[in-house]
């Protein structure tokens, strides 16, 4: 599976003040893994456009944000309700972490004899823990807590010759 260069991860919500800011949604992993980010991008088109970052803080569950050229309340009002995109390269994960991007779409495998349970269609944080979405042949869907009892091993690129997918151990009745 293709990976994509640049990464969902926020969403301008709003303006901060009278010199440009704005508040962000995180999409990501956590607030802070925003602010370390130099530069961030907007989708226009087909094409990215680079907005190099002044200053960033968290606020809350918020990130709060500055971008060179865009100080003033009213040239940072038009930019509600875009998303903004990290290039893969400047972002920066734990050993075994791997970017939600790349798992939508992978099979889920039973870890034991290979069975295909389904899809991983997506990927919910509860604020505890994330619960994988898997979508069945038949359509219907059925969810699993990411935790190591029922994750057993998240495969991406054919990770120690183990064919890409997330490896899974259900218990009697999750997928009803």
């Amino acid at each position: 599976m293709e990976k994509k260069q640049y990464l969902d991860c926020a969403e301008i919500v709003g303006t901060h003040g009278v010199r440009g800011g704005m508040r962000l949604q995180v999409r990501a992993d956590s607030p802070e893994s925003l602010t370390k980010l130099r530069r961030m991008f907007v989708k226009t088109g087909d094409t990215y456009k680079e907005w190099k970052v002044t200053r960033a803080s968290v606020q809350k569950s918020m990130v709060l944000i500055w971008f060179d050229g865009i100080d003033t309340l009213d040239a940072a009002i038009p930019y509600k309700g875009k998303i903004l995109y990290a290039d893969r390269g400047d972002l920066r994960l734990p050993k075994g972490a791997h970017f939600i991007a790349d798992m939508i779409g992978l099979p889920v495998l039973d870890a034991e004899d290979g069975t295909v349970f389904g899809t991983l269609s997506d990927v919910t944080s509860t604020g505890v823990q994330e619960l994988y979405t898997v979508k069945k042949a038949d359509g219907g869907t059925f969810m699993i807590p990411a935790v190591p009892a029922f994750i057993k091993k998240v495969s991406v690129g054919e990770e120690d010759g183990c064919p890409e997918g997330i490896y899974v151990t259900l218990i009697d009745g999750m997928m009803e």
